[in-house]
């Protein structure tokens, strides 16, 4: 007799092609630039506002699954420069998933600064619009810090709003709440963005197997 639960292991079987199954991620799907970012954040003096320079790779992934539950998703590499600058400003990668069973949107985002999180939220298949939130303490949705910024720069709260436009760009309006050392008010660190296409998404693994039969 099985010591584990049988529908815990039966997994579904999914479509190969991920581009046709992203529900409301499906305009992100591709490469994308832009020079106009909008970053407000914090020095020794108050908060500061900059412009930055932003490149998204975001590519399908094949399926994923959890015994029974299903996931279409896409890998993110985004890097991000100031004006005239070559050095990284800002580097993070990670996953945008879908789950169309519940309408579950997931995106997962790690920093190299000793960071992660994961954010949630919940959309129609056909929704050009979605928010996502992480919050300090979740285990659903959280964020983990290493000890310096945990102590000096906590990140209490997460949030992205993500819009897609007609004119094939993609928007973003992030809001991340640090409690910063010393000041006792938290700090809102703002960051907004409109990306421009400049490469169609090329299609998963899987995709590309099935294609060729």
């Amino acid at each position: 007799m099985s010591k584990f639960p049988k529908q815990l292991f039966d997994e579904p079987t999914p479509d190969p092609h991920t581009l046709d199954n992203l529900g409301p991620l499906r305009p992100l799907a591709g490469i994308w630039e832009n020079d106009q970012g909008e970053d407000v954040k914090p020095t020794a003096d108050g908060a500061e506002e900059q412009r930055y320079i932003e490149r998204i790779e975001v590519q399908p992934i094949d399926p994923q699954t959890n015994g029974p539950q299903l996931f279409y998703g896409m890998r993110y590499h985004t890097r991000i420069v100031k004006p005239g600058e070559v050095d990284m400003y800002h580097e993070q990668v990670g996953f945008w998933l879908w789950e169309p069973a519940t309408g579950q949107i997931v995106h997962t985002l790690t920093i190299p600064r000793g960071q992660i999180a994961l954010a949630k939220g919940y959309a129609a298949a056909d929704a050009r619009s979605f928010s996502l939130t992480s919050e300090r303490g979740s285990t659903e949705n959280g964020i983990c810090s290493n000890i310096f910024l945990e102590e000096n720069f906590r990140t209490d709260r997460f949030s992205i709003t993500v819009t897609a436009h007609d004119d094939d760009t993609w928007s973003y309006d992030e809001t991340t709440v640090l409690m910063i050392k010393g000041v006792p008010e938290p700090f809102m660190h703002t960051d907004r963005h409109t990306l421009k296409r400049v490469a169609q998404p090329t299609p998963n693994p899987m995709a590309i197997a099935a294609d060729k039969g």
